[in-house]
Formats: structure tokens, sequence, C-alpha cells
């Protein structure tokens, strides 16, 4: 196994994701709001990830202290005759330095027949990873998934197991964050009780040691991706295994830095 070494120490790591919402004039307003919150912790990274319309605006008039993302990539890995689709190399010219990738809608709720498989989105991971992108790869289960005691089987096995052998230990500590999104908890403001996302993530982290090993697994980030907001965050980020959270309503008001980044604890 390739030799380990952490680029920078860990930090937190609390991403926005503001999903199919805003005009030019509502993102506007929003930058406003988020440039005119305090200061970010120095334990604590911070990204929001803009729809592609808007990475351009939001990467010009946005605080520096916040890094920019954009929600998906195209998974070929290079520019050509792939008409709708956002190369990473794009990507990464438009001053974005992280993507999303995975997410459950795209992986299925609003997919249909064109949702895009565990392998789809290992090869957008490796397509972003070689374009010098940060990655936030999205993971979870659905609650018929979890009813039926098949987390494991479906989070690392499969979802995870799509990335399994692509890249050593230091380019998954130092570009790769996992988001645990329990798919029944997005959108719906139900949220696992801290327990219950802490059981998942040290289920993540057993997985990250067996195919990574361990000094390299306890410095990937795992975040957690199910209705995390100011009122529930602390709880939550309080858990051993969880780095961060992957934020979608909250991310789109103040409460995103000032409940949620504010909330990162010193120690645990």
């Amino acid at each position: 196994m390739a030799a380990f070494t952490a680029e920078a120490p860990k930090k937190y790591l609390i991403g926005g994701n503001w999903k199919c919402n805003g005009s030019m004039a509502s993102v506007t307003k929003l930058i406003s709001e988020l440039n005119a919150c305090g200061p970010i912790p120095p334990h604590v990274e911070v990204v929001v990830g803009a729809p592609a319309l808007h990475v351009m605006l939001v990467s010009s008039l946005l605080r520096k202290d916040i890094a920019v993302a954009a929600q998906d990539c195209g998974s070929y890995g290079k520019d050509g005759a792939y008409t709708g689709e956002c190369s990473a190399a794009m990507i990464k010219d438009a001053g974005c330095e992280w993507v999303i990738v995975g997410h459950s809608e795209r992986r299925g709720s609003f997919g249909g027949d064109y949702a895009e498989s565990s392998v789809v989105i290992a090869k957008k991971t490796q397509a972003a990873v070689a374009a010098g992108l940060k990655v936030m790869l999205c993971v979870g289960e659905t609650l018929e998934q979890r009813e039926a005691d098949k987390i494991a089987e479906v989070v690392c096995a499969e979802q995870l197991g799509a990335c399994a052998g692509m890249f050593p230990p230091a380019i998954w500590a130092n570009q790769i964050a996992i988001a645990y999104e329990p798919v029944w908890a997005i959108g719906t403001g139900k949220t696992a009780t801290p327990e219950m996302a802490q059981e998942t993530h040290a289920m993540i982290r057993g997985w990250l040691d067996g195919e990574i090993g361990p000094d390299a697994a306890r410095a990937v980030r795992i975040q957690y991706g199910g209705s995390m907001k100011g009122a529930n965050a602390a709880g939550l980020l309080a858990q051993p295994d969880i780095d961060g959270g992957l934020i979608g309503g909250a991310s789109l008001t103040p409460d995103f830095i000032t409940g949620c980044a504010c909330a990162c604890p010193l120690e645990k």
C-alpha cells in the first residue's frame, strides 16, 4: 500500500448544496448575507455548491475564505462532444475547488431511467481528482434499505466499492470527502439521531480502514448530509466520526455559517 502523507491538519468540512435554487438577484443577496457573517472558525473549512449558471458570479463576489463547488461534473475527464455537460477541467477553470458527485437526487430520486449508477459516479470522481478538484462523494441508503438492514451492503460494498482501488491513500485523505446522506432524511425535516449517524459513519470509517489503512482512514473527512441545520448541528458534529456536514436548506441562509460552521467543536 502506498505511503500516506496528509497535506494539512484535518479540519471540519461544512459544505452547502444550494441545489436548483436562485436567480441572479437572490444569489447576489445571499452572497451579501454570507459575506456579512462573522469570521469562520480556523478549524473549519466552508464550501458552497452553486448551480452551474451561478458559479462564476459566486466565485467573483463571495468572500475568499469560502470555497466554491460545482454540483456535478462530467464523467469523461475531457472536453469534447458531450452536449450539456461541464467537464472537470471547465469546473476547475471557472474557479471551483470542489465538486459534489453522487448526490442521492442524481442517483435516483429525479433520475428515473437516467439515474446515475455507482460506476458512473466513480468515473466522475476519477475525472474530478485528475483535474485537481476536491470531491464530496455522496452515499446513503433509502428507508427501505435501512429497514432491511442493508446499509453496509448498499453504502460501503456497492456505492463506495465502485471506487475501491481507484485512488491511493493520500488522494482519499486529501482530495475526497465522503458525505453520508440517508435518503430518507433529505428535505424531509427528518434527521438521523446523532447516534444513528455515528453508527454509519463508523461503518464507513471501517471500510476505509480496510481499503486504505488506518492512518489515511482517520484523515478522510466524513460529512453528515441529512437535514443538518443550526438547531441540530452541535449534537451531530460532536460525534467522533462526523467531520462536517453537507447542508441543503440551511445553506441558503446565514444559519449555514452562524449555526452550522460555528457549531463545530474545538475538541471531541
